[in-house]
């Protein structure tokens, strides 16, 4: 079950008066940073002043308000008995002093972590990652020593930067995917949002593949050394007080084996299951494609939809721009296409028939080809082509086909691998065979990782399939064009007929 935070923890900041008693715990805050433990009355009232409060406070509002901070439990009253007094009212002022309970002090940090979050941004910084690495070797180099000091604060630095990886990520993924659910943000601004973006998330991938195998490989050297016996020279190092009849040892031996549990997680999980660091190159490509498709979805929104109404409304604007009623003539002209018949000249094949005493409305009809409208010219009736004979050409373009066929089979049965092997492996290959399985990898980089984090891949027509798993290191592969060098991915290549032996 999760623990229970105390119901009245955080009651002072939803009430009528939430920012005199935020204010006053503030002052307390600021006070225990003095290493002031115990306010008077009159302490309290000066140090909400240093806080930032500058609306004037009574003493019975004062009063009311360290009443109910001691009612939710956050506050705790003590009287000063050591203390001499002169008058009565000197003793009711300065005998009674307040100081923060444990939950105070818990609701006051946890008030501040909350308006960091909700004032910070998040980033993957490499950085961190370099911190790590250099931690972990420090801890390693130090193991042979006898400085538990040293050894005790490198083990907090290792760890509170383990916290800023994970606090960082997190942030900075939450605030990416509410930017890329923002109804309508700005266009312009959007533009250089993720132009900036795209960039950052591109210089944090590089090397990033690099950076993680020299954590796992430094989590790797310490654990050979013993983990458990760096944690109890930290212990040591550490000079924890005995303040009550609890040994305060194991509690922090326990938090210390979760954090490098969480540790362990990210970089080199014990069961064998992808590291946690491997989610931010993906969440970086995903990023990026993601900022692509929001770009054009927002584009094509802005876009002005045509429509009729809004036509003749510009057509009415331009006539009422015009100087002449002759440029108006021919603005109607090029809008509508009226222009002057085309077809006045054509007869009726005898025209003796017609009586030129008819009306042009009562005579038959004379066809109008529908090409003298496009072209101007009537059509013109010519010889009919001759029908070509296409049984040759089929035959060529058959046996073209075949001859295509087989080849492509031959590169796809000289691709297939016996079992997994590194693109390290392979050294050199053709032009044409090197194509096509540059091409495969490239679909199973765009493909999902499943659970174990690989990625399948097949051709268009499903007779070719790729495994395709994380690199470690690079790979160089030589063509008669050149060489490649990239990720040393480990693959996977079947074809039809090598899984179906494999099956029988």
């Amino acid at each position: 079950m999760f623990p229970r935070v105390p119901a009245d923890m955080f009651r002072f900041t939803t009430t009528e008066r939430a920012e005199l008693h935020t204010a006053v715990l503030h002052a307390f805050g600021e006070a225990n940073e003095r290493l002031e433990t115990a306010l008077t009355f009159d302490d309290v009232h000066t140090r909400l002043r240093s806080v930032g409060w500058f609306d004037p406070v009574t003493d019975e509002e004062l009063t009311a308000t360290l009443s109910r901070l001691k009612q939710w439990g956050l506050v705790d009253v003590v009287q000063n008995h050591a203390a001499q007094y002169s008058t009565a009212e000197d003793y009711e002022r300065k005998n009674l002093h307040y100081l923060l309970t444990k939950r105070g002090e818990a609701a006051f940090e946890g008030v501040q972590h909350a308006l960091t979050i909700l004032t910070s941004s998040g980033a993957l910084q490499t950085a961190v990652l370099d911190a790590i690495t250099d931690r972990l070797n420090q801890l390693y180099a130090l193991h042979q020593g006898t400085d538990n000091r040293r050894l005790y604060t490198t083990l907090m630095e290792l760890e509170g930067h383990l916290d800023a990886l994970r606090t960082n990520t997190k942030q900075f993924n939450s605030e990416l995917q509410r930017l890329l659910h923002e109804d309508q943000p700005d266009l312009s601004t959007f533009h250089d949002v993720k132009r900036a973006t795209v960039a950052y998330l591109q210089e944090f991938v590089n090397n990033l593949d690099q950076r993680r195998q020299a954590i796992r490989e430094a989590v790797g050297r310490v654990e050979e050394v013993g983990i458990g016996a760096l944690h109890d020279r930290a212990l040591l190092g550490a000079e924890l007080p005995r303040l009550t009849s609890d040994d305060p040892g194991p509690p922090w031996l326990q938090h210390r084996q979760t954090k490098w549990a969480g540790l362990r997680l990210w970089f080199r999980p014990v069961d064998g299951s992808p590291p946690r660091v491997n989610e931010l190159q993906d969440i970086a490509r995903r990023a990026i494609i993601s900022l692509l498709r929001v770009l054009d979805r927002i584009s094509e929104s802005r876009r002005r939809s045509s429509s009729a109404a809004a036509d003749f409304r510009a057509l009415a604007r331009w006539f009422a721009t015009t100087d002449t009623e002759a440029d108006a003539h021919r603005l109607f002209n090029a809008a509508f296409g009226l222009w002057p018949a085309r077809h006045a000249h054509l007869a009726h094949l005898d025209d003796e028939l017609i009586s030129n005493a008819d009306s042009w409305a009562q005579a038959p009809p004379v066809p109008v080809s529908p090409q003298l409208r496009r072209t101007g010219r009537q059509e013109h009736i010519g010889s009919t082509g001759k029908v070509r004979d296409v049984v040759k050409l089929r035959e060529q373009r058959q046996a073209q086909a075949r001859q295509e066929r087989l080849e492509l089979e031959l590169a796809w049965r000289q691709l297939a691998t016996p079992g997994p092997v590194r693109l390290s492996s392979l050294g050199e290959l053709d032009h044409d065979t090197f194509h096509r399985l540059l091409d495969l990898v490239g679909r199973a980089l765009g493909s999902r990782p499943d659970e174990s984090g690989t990625r399948w891949a097949s051709t268009s027509d499903g007779r070719v399939e790729i495994s395709l798993r994380n690199a470690r290191g690079n790979a160089t592969v030589r063509t008669p064009h050149g060489v490649f060098r990239g990720p040393d991915f480990v693959i996977d290549v079947h074809t039809i007929a090598t899984r179906q032996r494999g099956v029988s």
